[in-house]
């Protein structure tokens, strides 16, 4: 690593913009990579074209902030060296490899803020991998970059204020919301209360999506259980069948979206051999961290929903804090008030604690999975073949399953299968899910033609 590499800031979202923003202060000019075609992240996200409905329409109660967003990137751009639609697939020390606009490219570094954000977390179903079915963020990525709706009647179903928010926009944008299937029973718990009214606006925000729906005629049910998606004769969506009160009903759409929380997108971390800790709460192994951002490694920091899932005024803090200390560490001045941003953030944490309560990810109903039921799609395996390499072989390890059954090896790198297939492991091996261990990431950790490499630099 030479001391002449550049500061790198993956991601440019709430959390990757705001530490560049405070690098650029400190008269440092970050490179800032990023897959989106538009500064923003999923929050922010931006349509590819002009359209007739504004910020409000788009962005709700976010959209000042997203106009300030807008606004701060616009300033900000001149100041840094923005790499937009590149794709970060595998990382080393001191080097970053790339898929820029297709082609690739290295990347050096000699410091860095992993901002990589988050993204679904999912629970198979019995004919979810049929066309008609999203997830929650496909579905909001379709609504907001190419303003289309998956479906003319969609059934929302899965878990966490993401399920409410995305039914609530498909609403207002014209789409006939079939039912929103809640699995958990956010509602059962009003000792929680105290704690929820912490999050202030966000909380209230939180009561107008699902008083708007159900004012509106939207079925709202909690403490569902999903059975199967139904299909037509042609083999696309056609409901989505469900135990309710001991009964099963059947929710009819052509489109369903599927969501059960958010999970941190980790692989770079994992790449870099930073440390991990297990977070029993949100069930997902996560980068260990200071108080600041500052990882296990001396030069890589950590920042935003990719650190853990706090949402993305939290993220915009964290992104402060993270290039706060890589200024410090580096002998840079930095006027940024550390002590603010840690306090806005130790101040969501009682909030933040309630909603993962509220909201569990349904580990009974993953662990449960039935056994025909495909889990990792990319390589066809079903819950019943992870089942049978556990009893086979009488491992416990999620690593060790994969070598034997091959799940978690194809092109999503366990990105989608893996939260699923360890509550499988540790149900079968009667085994504490912290002791199933998380799946190793390895490059690429995004799709690459083989003869983009072998044409690439090095």
């Amino acid at each position: 690593m030479s001391a002449q590499d550049p500061i790198v800031v993956i991601g440019a979202g709430p959390a990757g913009m705001n530490a560049a923003k405070v690098l650029v202060a400190a008269g440092v000019k970050p490179v800032v990579i990023d897959e989106a075609r538009e500064a923003g992240g999923q929050i922010f996200r931006r349509p590819q074209f002009e359209l007739s409905r504004d910020d409000k329409a788009l962005y709700g109660f976010d959209a000042r902030r997203a106009r300030q967003f807008r606004s701060d990137f616009a300033a900000l751009q001149p100041a840094i060296d923005y790499r937009p639609e590149t794709v970060v697939w595998s990382a080393e020390q001191s080097k970053l490899y790339l898929l820029r606009h297709g082609q690739p490219d290295v990347q050096r570094w000699s410091r860095l803020i992993i901002a990589t954000g988050a993204m679904d977390r999912i629970v198979p179903t019995k004919g979810w991998t049929a066309p008609g079915v999203f997830s929650l963020g496909g579905a909001q990525i379709a609504l907001k970059a190419e303003a289309s709706l998956i479906g003319r009647r969609v059934v929302f179903v899965g878990t966490g204020p993401l399920l409410y928010l995305v039914a609530y926009q498909y609403a207002k944008a014209g789409a006939k919301v079939g039912a929103v299937l809640e699995t958990g029973r956010p509602f059962a718990d009003l000792s929680l209360l105290p704690d929820l009214m912490a999050g202030r606006s966000v909380f209230a925000r939180g009561l107008y999506y699902l008083g708007w729906l159900r004012m509106h005629g939207v079925a709202v049910r909690t403490d569902v259980a999903p059975l199967a998606v139904t299909l037509d004769d042609s083999g696309n969506v056609k409901g989505l069948s469900y135990l309710f009160k001991d009964k099963t009903f059947e929710a009819s759409c052509d489109a369903l979206a599927i969501g059960y929380g958010l999970k941190a997108e980790t692989q770079t971390a994992d790449l870099l051999g930073l440390d991990f800790h297990f977070d029993a709460q949100q069930r997902q192994w996560l980068p260990t961290t200071d108080a600041d951002g500052r990882s296990s490694r001396a030069n890589v920091y950590l920042a935003g929903d990719g650190l853990a899932i706090r949402g993305s005024e939290i993220a915009a803090e964290s992104g402060r804090l993270a290039a706060s200390a890589l200024l410090k560490d580096a002998g840079h001045r930095c006027k940024t008030d550390s002590v603010r941003h840690r306090r806005a953030i130790d101040m969501s944490a009682r909030f933040r604690k309630a909603l993962d309560t509220l909201f569990p990810y349904p580990s009974q109903i993953a662990a449960g999975i039935a056994d025909e039921t495909i889990v990792c799609r990319c390589e066809g395996l079903t819950a019943g073949t992870v089942r049978q390499a556990v009893h086979a072989s009488g491992e416990g390890d999620i690593n060790r399953i994969k070598a034997f059954c091959r799940v978690g090896m194809g092109r999503c790198q366990g990105r989608l299968c893996g939260p699923a297939t360890a509550e499988l492991i540790a149900a079968s091996a009667g085994i504490d899910i912290a002791a199933v261990g998380r799946l190793r990431g390895q490059a690429p950790i995004k799709p690459v033609a083989l003869g983009t490499l072998t044409n690439g630099p090095t």
